[in-house]
């Protein structure tokens, strides 16, 4: 790698508050991946229920539908603080687990409750962190700094899901919680080391006038500017069906797939989780390191090859073959995600950053109702032609939005599209 690619790479590092942020949403992650591979797999264990796991991935996404009320609370007190709130409940749930699983009392009935009030904060956590990551940023480094703090997600899910399974399997459940709380507190001291950015007195004074408006007002005008903005718009229609046909093949199925297709046990699982990650920190990597690239168009063609790997890896039948698949599959979801992020991050003005990725993590609501009706319909007709449906869906929806808005996502001069 040359001299200037590798500065550039780095460029978002020579800010200090986003040397605190990335190794904070690292190990947030790290723990959020650990957690999801452990649960899954003690449910599906526990249960023996298809159905039961995708109710338990889909309790991970309630708070989908009231995460542009986080947004609200994120512009009105800061992002920072906001963060670092939702870090510190993260940790005290987990403890929760941690002591249930060390006195022997853990049972799914509790899993699925500490699940649900989980589900309630954790969504919105992706979308706080990249209104900070704009918000602390210089305009120019935006799109390094968001591909390289996806890689965040993505080295973990990596070490989290391989770390994770190993943990679980050879010290038990308990161990690997106490390791999980660790990662939670530590993230949660690094986020409240960001020093929120000095306002100026005008933007001071606006947000002084913000405080005192309804929060139901303030939701409702972050709402309306997403919906009025059409790059915003599509953008945000790409992002919803992802969630509802895509994201369900290769996220909460994941140990029903392990263990029901491929016979394979919780190390297996992390391969196959950590596969999808491999491909996805990839395409981070690469995004981070490119310069003028047209965002929208991108954002259309990593979609088109998402759902096309997905309608090949829903055929395979064996672990290698899939692993194939899912590294193809994570790149260019990657590619997918970060061009949406930068879409709305570019287009939205600062007063309404967090109450635009609120709206952005509404729409993975859509995970949740794909997961419940890929459980429903894999009993009746089986992975492969539920993983199909799902797929070909998915490409059919996503041309048609690409033709709806072609002027604000394709033509070269679109703003979405600008260098």
């Amino acid at each position: 790698m040359s001299e200037p690619a590798r500065s550039s790479a780095l460029a978002p590092f020579q800010v200090r508050n986003y040397r605190f942020q990335w190794p904070a949403d690292l190990l947030t992650s790290w723990a959020f991946e650990m957690e999801t591979l452990i649960l899954g797999w003690y449910v599906l264990v526990e249960t023996g229920s298809v159905l039961l796991l995708t109710l338990f991935a889909s309790l991970g996404y309630v708070g989908t539908l009231v995460a542009p009320m986080f947004g609200v609370v994120g512009d009105r007190i800061g992002h920072r603080d906001l963060l670092g709130m939702m870090r510190a409940t993260y940790a005290v749930l987990a403890a929760v687990l941690m002591m249930l699983a060390l006195s022997g009392h853990l049972a799914p009935v509790y899993v699925f409750m500490v699940a649900a009030v989980m589900g309630i904060v954790r969504p919105s956590d992706l979308g706080v962190r990249g209104a900070l990551v704009a918000t602390i940023m210089p305009h120019g480094q935006l799109v390094g700094a968001i591909s390289i703090s996806r890689t965040t997600m993505d080295t973990a899910r990596i070490a989290g899901a391989l770390s994770g399974a190993g943990l679980f399997a050879s010290l038990g459940m308990g161990p690997a919680y106490v390791a999980i709380v660790c990662l939670y507190l530590t993230a949660t001291a690094l986020t409240l080391c960001v020093v929120a950015p000095k306002k100026l007195t005008a933007a001071g004074e606006a947000a002084g006038e913000a405080l005192q408006r309804s929060p139901l007002r303030d939701l409702k005008e972050g709402v309306a500017y997403c919906w009025t903005t059409p790059r915003m718009q599509a953008a945000l229609w790409v992002a919803f069906l992802a969630n509802l046909t895509a994201y369900p093949l290769t996220n909460g199925l994941l140990p029903y797939i392990a263990k029901t297709i491929y016979g394979t046990n919780q190390t297996g699982l992390g391969y196959l989780s950590a596969s999808f990650a491999i491909g996805s920190l990839a395409g981070s990597i690469v995004l981070s390191l490119i310069r003028d690239i047209r965002v929208a168009r991108l954002m259309i063609a990593a979609t088109v090859v998402w759902y096309a790997t997905l309608v090949v890896f829903v055929q395979m039948q064996t672990v290698p073959t899939a692993i194939v698949c899912l590294v193809v599959a994570g790149f260019s979801q990657s590619l997918a995600m970060i061009s949406i992020a930068v879409i709305l991050m570019r287009t939205s003005s600062e007063n309404f950053r967090g109450r635009v990725m609120g709206v952005r993590m509404m729409v993975i609501y859509g995970l949740p109702i794909g997961l419940l009706a890929a459980g429903s319909l894999i009993d009746e007709i089986g992975f492969a032609a539920t993983g199909t449906i799902y797929a070909a869906a998915g490409l059919a929806l996503m041309l048609a939005i690409v033709l709806h808005w072609r002027a604000d996502l394709w033509h070269v001069h679109a703003p979405a599209n600008a260098r």
